[in-house]
């Protein structure tokens, strides 16, 4: 009989690039689909949240500046290592949502999928949703698309990682760098994904993951001037169009609840939602 004792893991936040506890030091009890004890994750502050608004605002220039195809290899090389990976996230989703693993197995295939299809965008999108514009007089006129900063967002609550996926991938795809709150519910495969982008490409403080009340993180994410855009596909079930008027006092783009198995659906549109245009100019050769 083996007398190895297990090591149960205790799940921390992701924040540029490092996995600290809660500067509270507070934690709460995962349980799975039949109110079992799972884990402990970190329930994270304000402080937190403040934290990984700094992290995310140092790394805007490095990733917004980085060229659109070295973007896409990135976040490409995401995908992979989550594919190396996908036991372990089959296993956190089977616990967590109690569903079955063929089940699990198809919503990490779809994360993966939509992983891709947003990488394959990056070098793509510009072209798509940018244009030269037709002027009277010797000019070219071109519009182009660029990253909005930092964005904020409250993931699905009812995914462990799909709702996640859909909601974190398509802000990065300009230049764009995030905080999520995970699902409260189902935190686990947030910091898996942390873990995943701590071991690929992605440099530190592009995605910051924070655990715990999203009644609780939101507020200070949606008033904090530091912050640049809001996806409230998560929010739903919260005050959200409060978070809307503190958003407004310093003129965020906001992205409202979005609700359903397959929220935050893949498009151009969630891409673009967090990009600014830019209209240049430019004479023509004179002969």
């Amino acid at each position: 009989m083996s007398s190895h004792i297990s090591v149960p893991k205790t799940y921390k936040l992701y924040v540029n690039g490092a996995f600290p506890r809660s500067e509270s030091g507070r934690v709460y009890e995962v349980l799975d689909s039949k109110g079992r004890f799972l884990a402990n994750a970190a329930q994270a502050s304000r402080k937190d949240a403040r934290d990984a608004v700094v992290a995310a605002r140092a790394a805007v220039g490095g990733w917004s500046g980085a060229t659109a195809y070295n973007r896409g290899q990135v976040l490409y090389r995401v995908a992979e290592v989550l594919e190396g990976r996908r036991a372990q996230f089959e296993d956190e989703i089977v616990k967590q949502e109690g569903v079955s693993a063929s089940a699990a197995r198809d919503q990490v295939d779809a994360a993966i999928d939509r992983w891709v299809w947003y990488a394959g965008w990056a070098d793509k999108f510009a072209q798509v949703t940018g244009n030269a514009n037709p002027v009277s007089g010797p000019y070219f006129n071109l519009s182009v698309p660029e990253p909005t900063g930092v964005v904020a967002i409250v993931a699905p609550q009812d995914s462990a990682l799909l709702g996640l996926v859909s909601a974190v991938a398509p802000a990065l795809v300009a230049g764009n760098t995030v905080v999520v709150v995970a699902s409260e519910a189902h935190p686990l495969s947030a910091i898996t994904l942390g873990e995943v982008l701590a071991t690929s490409d992605l440099p530190k403080g592009v995605v910051n993951v924070l655990t715990g009340s999203p009644a609780e993180l939101a507020p200070w994410l949606a008033s904090h001037a530091d912050v640049n855009a809001l996806d409230l596909v998560g929010a739903s079930a919260l005050e959200w169009i409060d978070l809307e008027i503190a958003a407004a006092e310093t003129l965020k783009r906001v992205l409202t609840p979005e609700e359903g198995p397959d929220a935050a659906t893949p498009s151009l549109a969630r891409i673009s939602a967090f990009t600014e245009t830019k209209t240049v100019w430019h004479t023509k050769a004179l002969i």
